[in-house]
């Protein structure tokens, strides 16, 4: 099990392993990850441990931070992922989550978010941190406004000609 990183009343964020494999392999082929956030070409156990050291494990080893598993401290159920990535193609952190479709719309999105959030200023002291959500994603910008974020317009992202919608945060 990866190292714990944040707690919140409901919720444990920690890091993701390879024991995770089987619950990042739902994850990133939900219907509406593949949607809004891209279909990541993980289709076995193996490419989604592929997927782990690429993407969340290196972050850790290069940043310190990344995208952390985030379960139920009631019976330590991974139920999404939510965390800080440091993408080439943006210049300041983007505050990223995502959940399974069960555990969506009760609230854990934004407690993991808000955590987050304050990591990343609290902690690691950035001056600003940035969010990006697919146009067509409402729930999502609307837990960015209410996490106080503002938006800030739409910029290329994705394939020829698709834009995502920035979003923007300074420390209080």
């Amino acid at each position: 099990m990866g190292a714990l990183v944040l707690e919140t009343q409901r919720l444990r964020l920690r890091e993701i392993d390879a024991g995770d494999a089987d619950f990042i392999l739902e994850l990133v082929n939900d219907p509406d990850w593949i949607r809004f956030i891209g279909d990541r070409g993980v289709r076995t156990l193996e490419d989604a441990r592929g997927y782990i050291d690429r993407g969340p494990r290196s972050l850790y080893q290069k940043l310190g931070f990344g995208l952390w598993l985030v379960a139920l401290k009631e019976g330590d159920i991974p139920m999404g992922m939510c965390g800080l990535i440091k993408r080439d193609t943006l210049e300041h952190v983007d505050l990223g989550y995502a959940f399974l479709p069960a555990y969506r719309g009760k609230g854990y999105a934004r407690e993991s978010a808000e955590a987050a959030r304050d990591y990343a200023f609290e902690v690691l002291g950035l001056d600003k941190l940035v969010a990006i959500t697919d146009p067509a994603n409402d729930p999502s910008g609307k837990l960015l406004e209410r996490l106080g974020f503002r938006f800030e317009g739409t910029i290329p992202y994705g394939t020829e000609g698709e834009v995502s919608s920035l979003y923007g945060l300074e420390p209080a």
